[in-house]
């Protein structure tokens, strides 16, 4: 049985009933004085809070989707390659260009609890694909969903690049969680109709790159290299596939809760990958914890690896970078975040550019991220130049598309409206 079905949420609530059923049913016998009945006294008690116990975790699992199968949750998950397939026009489909390597497809079935996919029509409604990016340095395998906005199907933008917003999940949270509860891309796209948002390519992935342990966007010393996936992975792996700018300029990142710390840290950390950063409810230094190990090793550069993961350490004692970064923090409900959000604002100094979203309430959950998506978005479209390169005449075009070229053989540009400046 799947992790993420109600079926095994409904077989574990009747096991667990069981184990009720006959705990009250031979509490009299097991009531009885000897360390033996004593010992099956405590094993009974055990074995049913045990099994409750994880009839709720899996009940919460299944509507939230924090882990998407066994193998996620106990870290064997397979590793190889999934078979290439074919594409189809529109609503959920396999990869758009058969011939990448690094992007496979992925499993479908988290996408059947998401409202609001796009179907009919790609050119009109766009679409989102469900695939498996491959690491080629890391060797990491991590699934993700891809929004892709209905210019990328029009015959006016067939060879044009699309600027990108990698959009990432909290921890333990998965991708399910940015497209049901968080609504990114469902939100982008209203915001694309509206005029509000230039057509962009959005990725959704989790950053927990080796579940159950969260590595916080860091490469581990002789663990996951987190960092050099997000950074150089994903990227390398989407411009494989997918007509999206090669510049750092079109690449934004964008996350709640940690997925907002990794958000700041890919930007400031890496700008020749990331050029701006929106965060909502993130953290500014990275810590280890119970769920976190060590991320930072031992020895003498361990403090090193410590600063450099200080977004205030960064500020004062390094080269600012030249990137956009939005913070967002409720006032009241994210006490312990505000405050630093507000310091963080303080030392940004110039050629970064920063924006806020400082609401005055709201605790750390999606209904606070949700109402700070809108704005969130829109800024980070802002701060995204669209590109103004091509793909070469040589690489396929999508089934159905046609050449759409000028006199003497020259690319259609894109319509001017979306050759964005910052």
């Amino acid at each position: 049985m799947d992790l993420t079905s109600w079926t095994t949420v409904y077989a574990l609530a009747a096991l667990a009933a069981l184990c009720v059923a006959l705990m009250v049913w031979q509490w009299p016998r097991l009531g009885r004085p000897g360390w033996v009945r004593v010992a099956a006294r405590l094993v009974a008690i055990g074995v049913t809070q045990l099994v409750t116990t994880t009839t709720l975790f899996a009940a919460v699992n299944a509507d939230y989707q924090f882990y998407g199968s066994w193998g996620e949750l106990f870290g064997t998950g397979t590793t190889a390659p999934a078979a290439l397939t074919g594409t189809n026009s529109g609503g959920i489909g396999p990869i758009s260009n058969i011939h990448t390597k690094l992007i496979q497809p992925g499993d479908t079935s988290m996408l059947n609890h998401v409202t609001g996919i796009p179907t009919g029509p790609a050119a009109v409604n766009g679409r989102v694909e469900s695939v498996r990016v491959i690491g080629r340095r890391t060797g990491v395998i991590d699934p993700a969903f891809v929004y892709l906005p209905p210019q990328y199907f029009q015959k006016a933008y067939h060879r044009q690049r699309f600027p990108v917003i990698v959009a990432m999940s909290g921890y333990p949270g998965s991708i399910f969680n940015l497209a049901q509860n968080l609504r990114v891309w469902q939100t982008s796209q209203a915001l694309m109709k509206q005029g509000k948002m230039q057509p962009t390519v959005i990725v959704e992935i989790r950053p927990t790159i080796a579940p159950p342990r969260d590595t916080e966007c860091v490469n581990v010393p002789g663990g996951p290299q987190t960092e050099t996936f997000l950074a150089k992975d994903l990227p390398d792996a989407l411009k494989s596939g997918y007509r999206v700018g090669h510049s750092a300029t079109a690449w934004g990142a964008l996350g709640y809760s940690s997925g907002g710390t990794c958000a700041l840290q890919l930007a400031m950390r890496n700008p020749n990958a990331y050029t701006s950063a929106a965060a909502l409810s993130p953290d500014f230094r990275i810590k280890e914890d119970l769920t976190t190990g060590n991320l930072f090793g031992s020895g003498i550069v361990r403090q090193k690896r410590i600063d450099s993961h200080d977004l205030f350490w960064r500020l004062k004692h390094l080269p600012i970078p030249q990137v956009s970064v939005l913070v967002a923090a409720s006032k009241h409900g994210d006490e312990n975040i505000y405050p630093k959000a507000q310091e963080f604002l303080r030392l940004a100094k110039s050629p970064m550019r920063t924006a806020s979203i400082f609401p005055d309430t709201g605790v750390h959950n999606f209904n606070t991220w949700t109402s700070e998506m809108p704005a969130s978005l829109t800024w980070q479209s802002q701060q995204l130049i669209f590109p103004q390169d091509v793909v070469p005449r040589h690489l396929p075009k999508h089934p159905g598309e046609k050449s759409a070229v000028r006199a003497g053989g020259e690319p259609s540009p894109a319509p001017s409206e979306h050759r964005q400046k910052r």
